[in-house]
């Protein structure tokens, strides 16, 4: 049964949700938290709050995309910048409740389409084991859109707005401003620590605590880098913006169409068939003001990260899933998505004592272990470490699971299941996790009623928690993955791979 919830005013106009009354969530949709990012408002800092008064606005639907194909789905211009707001448990006046603020990853998950997917899925879920329902707490969710791709990355800008924006507005929700935890997994991991380290590291106390499942860590360069000018060339090519000057050429982008700049990307992306993630971050001298390597602050990992990214790749120079792939397609694989990646630093990686392919099964297996430790491992023991290192309590963990597989995003199975087929051993590890990540959200401290104390993170990031269906507890770190992690992190490297 469903019935309206009450009606949330602010200055900028009022709101009215939408209470499930089966599972007490109450929802409030496509709230808009800034202007509309299209126009001359495109690649420029969000405008927050809105600056017209809204008036009343039916918050009980999210608002759609516009497009149907899923290609332009994927990179479609919101034409609201909206926050999706959930809460969970029965409509109060409370205003003491924690927030958890859910950035999604490469998609946008929780989508449009899908927009009770944050609190709903995990309710439900976590409503199969009794005794975890019990210990919950309430909660505030919210999820938001951002700009990305070639909208962006003024993404980044946007979540800093959303941040502002719940300090401001979510106690009228039901929310405790002072008691945030950002949560995110692979790119949205990125987003959380990007937080951690943006403007030199002044949080403006936005939140409290920061999780991140899988933190990613790719080569960022500097606004000035060739590479980042050439791919600002390539789109405004593609979208008949080339000019000599740039005013001119940025014009006329902003005056393109939504459909035109959905192509743009599309075709930006099938040219550079070596890399997988041009659009990215970069060093701005402002939100971004140094290499991340120095300052990351989070600490979470997986077994076989590096599992099947290099499939995707259109260049088969670059595919190490190729029968006849080599060393060099390896070495093509990593320069594609670290530019700076010399054959030097290659040859010695894998010598002796790193990556030798005879340690290896295949040229597959060695670029998958390169590039699982590189980019997430790595980057979670030394973010860990970095926490360790400041007298701030960290918690890494180790998901490593035979049946549903241990590779990138596997583990958001135990959380987002409306149905799962697991077999008991699965189903208490997805609780022992749901319980985990939801304490630490409403406590500061994962804790499980049945399940091992998880110990903090020293100055290497271990020791960590191993989730296994058969064993979760603590385990240490090996002197292998803590010199592959050493050798990738020194500063000749920082420096090389621009990290």
């Amino acid at each position: 049964m469903r019935g309206l919830s009450p009606t949330v005013t602010l200055h900028y106009g009022s709101f009215t949700g939408l209470t499930n009354t089966t599972t007490g969530i109450v929802y409030y949709r496509s709230v808009r938290f800034a202007d509309a990012p299209v126009g001359n408002l495109r690649w420029q800092a969000p405008v927050s709050p809105p600056s017209k008064h809204l008036g009343h606005v039916d918050a009980s639907q999210a608002r759609q995309p516009a497009y149907s194909s899923i290609l332009q789905s994927l990179y479609f211009e919101p034409d609201s910048t909206a926050l999706l707001s959930s809460q969970r448990g029965q409509a109060t006046r409370s205003r003491d409740r924690p927030v958890k603020i859910v950035y999604s990853g490469m998609s946008s998950f929780p989508s449009p389409q899908n927009p009770q997917a944050s609190s709903l899925y995990w309710y439900i879920s976590t409503v199969r084991v009794t005794t975890l329902r019990l210990l919950l707490k309430p909660l505030v969710f919210v999820t938001f859109q951002y700009r990305l791709g070639q909208f962006g990355f003024l993404g980044l800008w946007d979540q800093r707005a959303a941040l502002e924006w719940v300090q401001r507005y979510i106690s009228e929700f039901g929310g405790d401003p002072k008691q945030v935890t950002t949560w995110g997994q692979s790119a949205g991991a990125g987003s959380t620590m990007y937080h951690l380290v943006a403007e030199g590291g002044n949080d403006r106390r936005l939140f409290q605590r920061a999780m991140g499942d899988s933190p990613p860590l790719l080569s960022m360069p500097a606004y000035t880098h060739p590479f980042v000018e050439n791919l600002l060339t390539q789109c405004a090519g593609l979208a008949g913006c080339s000019s000599a000057k740039e005013k001119d050429t940025m014009s006329c982008l902003r005056a393109a169409t939504t459909q035109q700049l959905a192509f743009t990307g599309s075709a930006t992306l099938a040219n550079l068939t070596s890399a997988l993630f041009p659009f990215g971050p970069i060093l701005d001298g402002k939100f971004i003001a140094q290499r991340p390597v120095e300052t990351f602050k989070q600490n979470r990992s997986n077994t076989n990260e590096g599992t099947r990214w290099s499939v995707e790749l259109a260049n088969p120079a670059a595919n190490t899933s190729e029968p006849n792939a080599t060393e060099n397609t390896v070495f093509n694989f990593l320069s594609g998505q670290w530019p700076g990646l010399t054959r030097k630093t290659f040859d010695v990686a894998i010598g002796p004592g790193l990556y030798p392919a005879s340690d290896l099964s295949n040229f597959s297996t060695q670029g998958q272990q390169f590039y699982g430790e590189m980019r997430f491992i790595c980057t979670a023991l030394l973010i860990g470490g970095t926490f360790h290192d400041a007298g701030i309590p960290a918690y890494g963990y180790h998901w490593d699971n035979p049946i549903l597989g241990s590779d990138h995003t596997s583990e958001l199975v135990m959380f987002y299941t409306l149905n799962p087929a697991f077999d008991p051993l699965d189903t208490q590890l997805a609780a022992d996790m749901r319980a985990y990540w939801t304490s630490f959200a409403t406590d500061g401290v994962p804790k499980a009623a049945k399940a091992p104390v998880w110990e903090t993170a020293k100055t290497n990031g271990s020791p960590r928690m191993l989730l296994h269906p058969e064993q979760v507890g603590m385990e240490a770190v090996t002197s292998e993955l803590t010199d592959h992690c050493e050798f990738w992190h020194s500063q000749t490297l920082i420096t090389e791979l621009n990290t």
